[in-house]
């Protein structure tokens, strides 16, 4: 199943803080939303996927205990991109100096930042078209470091 996109403008447009309850109420369900405002609604992944995620998690994390210069999150971590839009990559790290940044209220919704690394694992039902966009606006809006892992 490939993500669902879903245009709401024409009906309504949602908040910043309305984006961020709708996340929160539907913890089951992933939203990104885009620069101009459309919804877009992932799937979650199949069980190899979602293993190798895990995995480059994990060494993502670990690297981070052990530099100590940064910050991980997960695909359940959401930024507030400077274009508008709202992305969850697949992991991501941020230097410590940007999150002490942050007040406790921004540290605790979706970060107003790019991260400076973000990694997006391809998945089977995922477009490498779509997926290469996604990684370009990440550039585009501060990443400092993309990997985009297609295992084909």
């Amino acid at each position: 199943m490939n993500a669902l996109t879903v245009n709401l403008k024409p009906v309504l447009e949602l908040t910043d803080e309305q984006f961020f309850q709708l996340c929160q109420a539907n913890r089951d369900l992933r939203f990104e939303r885009t620069a101009t405002g459309e919804l877009i609604i992932m799937p979650p992944t199949g069980g190899e996927t979602g293993n190798r995620n895990g995995r480059l998690n994990q060494q993502l994390f670990n690297w981070a205990d052990a530099d100590n210069t940064g910050i991980a999150f997960d695909s359940s971590g959401g930024f507030k991109l400077p274009n508008g839009a709202d992305r969850s990559p697949d992991a991501s790290w941020i230097k410590l100096e940007r999150w002490n940044a942050l007040t406790q209220e921004q540290q605790t919704r979706f970060l107003p930042l790019c991260p400076d690394f973000v990694v997006e694992l391809l998945s089977p039902t995922d477009s490498l078209r779509e997926t290469q966009e996604k990684m370009r606006e990440y550039r585009d809006n501060g990443a400092r470091l993309g990997w985009l892992i297609n295992r084909k």
